[in-house]
């Protein structure tokens, strides 16, 4: 089975006039389809930068990345951005809503930059906030939602373009420890529909809903274990 992401000897460096600081140094990763995989690191371990690299945000300095069969590597950033919108669905911890959108219109938004026209952006949006539990909700606006309805909204609206990887930066960084629970179940089921999720974060507990655990440090990864997710045990580990 190949990989749906594979990092070769990826390499960043930021420049502070002519003194080059090296964040990664060399991350060799294969990520498969409908895997979970959780990516931890202390701050200043590089996970940010990574996240950014996965996510074609930034580009390596060195290195090969190849997603879903094409090398993004040296992509200009127009061609980056149709690799985003194509293939990557985004949840962030800031939620990253227009407020005077709707729900549906929030979730759409993809769809807008991809040529959809306004009837099937609409279907689609609802099916997607249906599958979060929040077709009811559709028509408020942020402001009208709770912080846990506002990260289902941005759930959906990641799902909305049926990506290759859903990637999620400490999504549950601004939700109370019940909302977390019942954000981090809509991941799992997300998962076991066969989408293939990456989740940056700090916290150990929201990182045992994942089935495998890679852990950066100081640029390079420390280790990468295959386990058996502790908050659903009933799961089994990916081979």
């Amino acid at each position: 089975m190949g990989s749906i992401i594979k990092l070769e000897n990826i390499r960043k460096s930021y420049f502070m006039g002519s003194q080059a600081i090296e964040v990664l140094k060399g991350i060799n990763l294969d990520i498969y389809k409908n895997e979970y995989v959780a990516l931890m690191g202390p701050s200043g371990s590089g996970k940010s930068t990574l996240m950014n690299i996965l996510g074609c945000l930034d580009s390596p300095t060195l290195g090969r990345y190849i997603l879903n069969g094409k090398d993004v590597s040296k992509m200009a950033d127009n061609d980056l951005a149709e690799v985003r919108n194509k293939e990557i669905g985004f949840i962030f911890q800031q939620f990253n809503l227009l407020p005077r959108l709707s729900a549906a219109e929030n979730v759409a938004l993809p769809l807008v930059y991809a040529g959809v026209a306004k009837k099937e952006r609409i279907d689609r949006a609802m099916d997607v906030l249906s599958k979060v539990g929040l077709a009811d909700r559709s028509h408020h606006k942020p402001n009208e939602l709770s912080g846990g309805q506002i990260q289902r909204v941005a759930i959906a609206r990641a799902l909305v373009n049926n990506p290759a990887i859903i990637l999620a930066d400490e999504p549950t960084g601004n939700l109370d420890s019940k909302t977390s629970v019942e954000v981090m179940e809509i991941f799992g089921k997300i998962q076991s529909a066969g989408n293939t999720v990456v989740l940056v974060t700090h916290e150990e507990d929201i990182a045992s809903y994942a089935k495998r655990v890679v852990r950066l440090r100081d640029g390079l990864i420390e280790s990468d274990k295959v386990v058996i997710p502790t908050n659903n045990p009933e799961r089994v580990p990916v081979t």
